[in-house]
Formats: C-alpha cells, sequence, structure tokens
C-alpha cells in the first residue's frame, strides 16, 4: 500500500492526516481519503471535503 497522505483545508489550514485519521469525528487513523463520507466536514471551521487540497 502507497504511503499515506495529508490534506489541508483551503478554509482554516487544518490538516487532514491519513495515518493519524479524526478520531473526534469517528474517523479511524489509517482511514483513505477517498474513503472518508462525503457528508464529513473539516472539525476546525465545518467546511466540506471540497474545500481540501493535496498536500504534495
Amino acid at each position: 500500500m502507497s504511503e499515506f497522505k495529508k490534506y489541508r483545508c483551503i478554509v482554516c489550514t487544518h490538516i487532514y492526516d491519513e495515518a493519524k485519521g479524526d478520531p473526534d469525528s469517528g474517523i479511524e487513523a489509517g482511514t483513505r481519503w477517498e474513503d472518508i463520507p462525503e457528508d464529513w466536514v473539516c472539525p476546525e471551521c465545518g467546511a466540506t471535503k471540497k474545500a481540501f487540497t493535496l498536500i504534495k
């Protein structure tokens, strides 16, 4: 399996790290970005998944 990726919210700069997940929102560590439900929102500002960009 490939390395874990990180995604940044363009609204508040919160980082979603696939390796860490978002346990407070029920997203387990190791959860890939594409496996997060479409109704998930940024835990910092409430932005949708569409507001996140891949950190290269």
